[in-house]
């Protein structure tokens, strides 16, 4: 009797010459369905604000149509604001998705491990310290907070080197991930002592800022966002292989030739500098490097958080919170207020879920 086997491959591949990309037809229509909704999620925030412009006329005046008037209100006026939405969205998603797939814990966002505290405990600093004049007036606190989110990173990696169970010297995720909560409730004891002692107008201006608010968003700090958002998604995008390979474990990741602690430290350096240079331009939005990753793991049904879903999703999370905060409530609300109203909740959820595992285990 002879037996026949027949092999079918379930992910065909597309090979152009020397190489081969598996095709994932159900991701690929997530994903342009995420690009999709940003889209028309970053047109809506054009069009939303005081004098309300339809959206047809939004697109004719992107795509070089319109009056002069029309022009000036949705290039000079509101197109910064919803870019820059944009830009802090997709870095907190891409820092997110990074700590995340590392530390190999769905609670290890930039803002739970303290590195957007202390970005903001950096730029409360300089507000309380009544800001400067000239250059220091526009670059104090984003400069500020960025040197503060990479001084906290640093701190945080330094006091959770040690050894591991197996033996090894480094980092391990669960050391790192309650060093950040500890020095995260520092931070914040910091920055509360820093508004008792400021005066009452330095206070308001620094709350503001502490609710994450795109309504001073423009063309000065979007650059500087821009271009080291764009190292950063040079990083990841370069390091995607090593990523998945680090989500493997310790001796799987050896075995293919990475070399773990390096590989963490480039990868973590990139995620700092997403998260602080989000939190540098417009203040810490709460919540969405926390969920972004695991709301984009969940639609493309990935392994480990996706990168590009990851990114998507960010931008989306906070272009839509302007969006909602100009349109569903009487008051112009900061964009973090919306994200945290929204990531409490979610919040809850990853960690009534990871219960369940534990107990289920």
């Amino acid at each position: 009797m002879t037996l026949s086997l027949k092999t079918a491959s379930s992910r065909p591949a597309l090979r152009v010459g020397p190489a081969s990309v598996v095709l994932r037809p159900v991701m690929v229509l997530v994903v342009l369905a995420l690009v999709a909704l940003l889209v028309l999620c970053f047109c809506l925030d054009i069009a939303t604000g005081d004098s309300h412009i339809p959206l047809g006329r939004v697109i004719d005046v992107l795509t070089g149509g319109g009056t002069r008037a029309q022009r000036f209100i949705v290039l000079d006026s509101r197109l910064p604001r919803a870019l820059t939405a944009l830009v802090v969205g997709t870095a907190l998603g891409l820092a997110g998705a990074i700590t995340q797939s590392i530390l190999h814990n769905p609670l290890a966002a930039p803002d739970m491990l303290g590195i957007t505290t202390g970005a903001s405990l950096g730029a409360v600093a300089v507000v309380v310290g009544g800001g400067g004049t000239g250059l220091l007036a526009t670059f104090g606190a984003p400069l500020a907070a960025l040197a503060g989110g990479l001084l906290t990173a640093v701190a945080i990696y330094l006091l959770a080197w040690g050894r591991s169970p197996t033996g090894d010297r480094g980092v391990t995720g669960l050391r790192l991930v309650l060093i950040g909560v500890g020095m995260n409730a520092l931070l914040l004891a910091g920055i509360s002592w820093l508004l008792t002692r400021a005066t009452l107008q330095d206070a308001q201006r620094a709350q503001l800022w502490l609710n994450g608010s795109l309504n001073n968003a423009d063309r000065s700090g979007l650059l500087p966002a821009t271009l080291a958002l764009a190292v950063v998604v040079v990083v990841a995008l370069g390091s995607a292989r090593t990523l998945a390979a680090l989500r493997l474990g310790a001796d799987t990741t050896r075995s293919l030739g990475v070399r773990i602690q390096t590989q963490q430290a480039i990868l973590i350096g990139a995620a700092v500098v997403g998260a602080s240079v989000a939190t540098a331009a417009v203040g810490p939005v709460s919540f969405v490097a926390l969920s972004a990753p695991q709301i984009a793991r969940r639609l493309l049904r990935t392994p480990g958080e996706p990168l590009i879903g990851s990114a998507l999703t960010g931008a989306i999370l906070v272009v839509g919170a302007d969006v909602a905060s100009r349109s569903l409530f009487p008051a112009d609300l900061p964009v973090g207020i919306v994200t945290a109203a929204f990531g409490g909740p979610f919040l809850l959820y990853l960690l009534v879920r990871m219960n369940r595992k534990a107990t289920l285990s």
